[in-house]
């Protein structure tokens, strides 16, 4: 049986290990779960593997926001104290506080 656990928690502010981004997790899936095209198109010598936790992120860089699909071992905590500016972020979750974004709705 496979069985995995992930790292990040919803609400959790995270940013890229490579990438200059960074993004609150709004849902997980606990291995890869995109398309095959997708994963194709990042190129082979940096593509992760599809059995850890993909985040779904509510993002952001210096130029724009959106959403991103990123693997566990791309990410890492952001501990900056700083908020994200994404502007969908008022859909979902409760004003920052001590870090962190607090779930305001349901999710299935």
């Amino acid at each position: 049986m496979f069985k995995t656990r992930a790292k990040y928690h919803l609400g959790q502010i995270v940013r890229h290990r490579k990438h200059p981004f960074r993004g609150v997790v709004f849902d997980v899936d606990a291995m890869f779960s995109n398309t095959d095209e997708w994963y194709n198109a990042i190129p082979e010598d940096s593509r992760p593997k599809k059995d850890q936790p993909y985040y779904h992120l509510l993002a952001e860089n210096e130029q724009s926001f959106y959403v991103a699909y990123v693997s566990e071992q791309n990410l890492v905590a952001d501990y900056s104290g700083e908020p994200v500016d994404h502007p969908d972020l008022d859909d979902l979750f409760g004003p920052f506080e001590d870090g962190q974004y607090p779930l305001q709705v349901q999710l299935n």
